[in-house]
């Protein structure tokens, strides 16, 4: 573990908003009751791995990717910084590991979770949403946490403060090289224009 970390920009807004964990908590649960498709990202992870893969849902909040993974036979761990969305994730999706952490300071073996995982997942901006500071250690983190024949899939946006170059080069100084870039979770080809990324990493 290390000290005190930049809080993470996810936490500066629940800060200035403390309902801003619900209003996102049930925003997705809304969507699930109208029917709508929440799990395009597991479905990529579950396409790469056997059954039983280890998991990590890396940034989990209230558990819609790692849930989902864990219903097809997946042994699943989900970390994130917020609790009320671990405490959402607890509830809608009984099952998986769900833990409170903040992924610039994840340390899994300390908590009892020993395994290096087959899978890593990080959907929904994550990395958009971490401190600057900190971008640069999370895939540190990740990279610590993979096994060595595992892969990191990593998506998030376009125009969130991060440029792709830049996530690349910060992938790479943690020991990852890419895979696979794409530009959607539906496997459409990343091109220099595309606004958003999925990156497929796998241990440099």
């Amino acid at each position: 573990m290390v000290g005190m970390v930049e809080q993470s920009l996810w936490m500066q807004k629940v800060a200035a908003d403390p309902g801003h964990s619900d209003w996102y908590i049930e925003r997705f649960r809304s969507m699930a009751r109208d029917g709508k498709d929440l799990v395009g990202e597991a479905r990529l992870v579950d396409a790469m791995v056997v059954r039983g893969a280890r998991i990590l849902d890396a940034g989990c909040g209230a558990g819609r990717v790692g849930g989902y993974l864990a219903t097809i036979g997946h042994r699943v761990v989900g970390v994130d910084v917020d609790p009320a969305l671990i405490a959402a994730a607890e509830h809608d999706y009984p099952g998986p590991q769900w833990l409170v952490g903040d992924l610039a300071e994840l340390d899994l073996p300390a908590r009892g979770v020993a395994e290096p995982f087959d899978v890593i997942v990080s959907a929904g901006n994550v990395m958009a949403f971490l401190a600057p500071s900190t971008r640069g250690r999370v895939l540190e983190r990740l990279r610590a946490h993979v096994a060595d024949a595992g892969r990191a899939v990593i998506g998030f946006g376009a125009g969130r403060d991060y440029a792709f170059a830049e996530f690349l080069d910060h992938a790479a100084a943690a020991g990852f090289a890419p895979d696979v870039l794409l530009s959607t979770w539906d496997l459409r080809a990343f091109t220099d224009d595309s606004d958003f990324l999925v990156a497929i990493l796998r241990p440099a």
